[in-house]
């Protein structure tokens, strides 16, 4: 997966979430408890002074999230917050290596019985499995939680079948950073560019070529397929039929979009991209050109804005095609959900803790100091976001793009299509083959996996 999700700090750059999956297997203390609680069965039963005591006492919980850095310490902060705002309940903070290790350890947890009452995971073959705990009765009986408020792709990216399981606690998409002293020397209008068409024609402008080289480029997408596929559904194109059954990347809405990017790239050679190297090497690169000078703008992270000197770089939508409206990229929610194992009075602590970093004002702090995308469209109003958007605003963007966004692809093969669209991608970005070549054999190959998918 090459979509960064990057993070912006308010004394350092980004710092990138590396994704390693590493296996934990949990012991249990004691006896199990399937409440996410203490594993020790107490010896006696408690006197009537001890009970009532412990009636009045808060309900503590554990939320296990795979963060550190400049995440991690706002987390703490949010978490603090919460406990120090309400009596009623206490949040421990487990940090996990990773997102990944995060599920890996979860799993072990569920298998033993001994599970956290919140965790900042996702999965939905555990949701259809009855793991995790179905939230619409919590949000039917809370008049509070403004569910209208919410991003609609970043809610919907928490249902599974049509129930909701899990609540988006942020948000990442990727948006244009350009040049302001290079367009405005080539006299164009960044709010112009709301076509493809209209930036590869700015792109031309403002490409400059000694003898067959090109020596400054228009625009650089970034590697991979993630760029190609947000222009795809700009365009209206899906990766599967609506039943699920049928590849559809060979549709002229697949052909045509990819077909352009390669012109740009190749016959062009109005844009480039940077490829290979060592981890995020490629993404560095493509950044470095456009902060020295030597492109007009790029395609990248929400993230990236710790990178980049917002007195020379300024922040736009993506844009979408003529006759087709508005961009429509995708924006990838970062989910929250409650193991059905914990106990009621850990589940019903768990949607407060969720409902509280959610709320207006915690989104749109933690946009402000992450840079990733606050969930609630209200987020823009809370004042101190406001006051920081006119001294930053770029922050409004990856929000602004994420209202008509698209849900990311999730690959029901486990990654069979997806690595076919990669290798396609490759083949039209870096080997100049045509799209409608690349395309027709990623088709066969993600077809015969979707196929064999459906026939276990």
């Amino acid at each position: 997966m090459r979509r960064k999700s990057a993070v912006l700090k308010t004394s350092k750059p980004w710092l990138s979430i590396a994704l390693i999956s590493v296996m934990i297997f949990l012991s249990a203390c004691g006896s199990s408890s399937s409440n996410g609680g203490s594993s020790s069965a107490p010896s006696a039963q408690p006197n009537q002074g001890e009970a009532s005591e412990a009636s009045n006492a808060p309900v503590e919980i554990e939320f296990w999230y795979g963060l550190g850095g400049n995440l991690g310490e706002n987390m703490e902060r949010l978490i603090a917050a919460f406990n120090e705002s309400q009596d009623n309940i206490v949040v421990k903070g487990l940090v996990q290596a990773s997102y990944s290790e995060t599920s890996t350890k979860l799993q072990a947890a569920i298998a033993a019985g001994n599970v956290p009452a919140a965790v900042l995971s996702s999965n939905a073959e555990w949701a259809r499995r009855g793991y995790f705990e179905e939230l619409d009765s919590y949000i039917a009986g809370d008049s509070d939680f403004n569910k209208e408020d919410v991003i609609p792709t970043f809610l919907e990216q928490g249902q599974v079948d049509g129930k909701q399981y899990f609540l988006p606690m942020y948000g990442t998409t990727q948006v244009m950073y350009y040049r302001k002293d290079i367009l405005a020397e080539h006299g164009i209008d960044p709010a112009t560019l709301t076509t493809w068409e209209a930036l590869a024609e700015a792109a031309a402008k403002m490409t400059k070529k000694d003898g067959g080289t090109t020596t400054f480029y228009g625009w650089e997408p970034m590697w991979g397929k993630e760029n190609m596929m947000d222009a795809v559904f700009s365009k209206g194109g899906s990766v599967l039929s609506e039943d699920g059954r049928t590849v559809t990347i060979t549709t002229d809405e697949w052909v045509d979009t990819w077909d352009y990017f390669r012109k740009w790239i190749h016959e062009d050679q109005i844009m480039r991209i940077h490829h290979g190297g060592t981890g995020w090497e490629y993404w560095y690169k493509t950044i470095d050109d456009v902060m020295q000078g030597f492109a007009a703008g790029y395609t990248g992270s929400s993230g990236d804005q710790g990178d980049l000197d917002f007195s020379i770089i300024a922040a736009m939508e993506q844009p979408g095609w003529e006759g087709h409206g508005q961009g429509k990229p995708v924006a990838e929610a970062i989910l929250a959900g409650i193991p059905a194992a914990a106990s009621p009075e850990q589940k019903a602590a768990a949607y407060e803790w969720f409902k509280f970093f959610m709320k207006p004002e915690n989104t749109a702090s933690w946009s402000m100091n992450t840079g990733y995308i606050a969930v609630r469209e209200s987020a823009q109003n809370d004042p101190a976001f406001a006051d920081f958007a006119k001294e930053n605003p770029q922050i409004t963007v990856p929000l602004s793009q994420a209202t008509h966004a698209s849900r990311p692809f999730v690959d029901p093969t486990g990654g069979k299509i997806s690595d076919a669209l990669a290798t396609a991608a490759d083949k039209v970005q870096i080997s100049n083959l045509p799209a409608a070549e690349a395309l027709a054999e990623a088709q066969a190959e993600a077809q015969a996996a979707l196929d064999a998918h459906y026939k276990q």
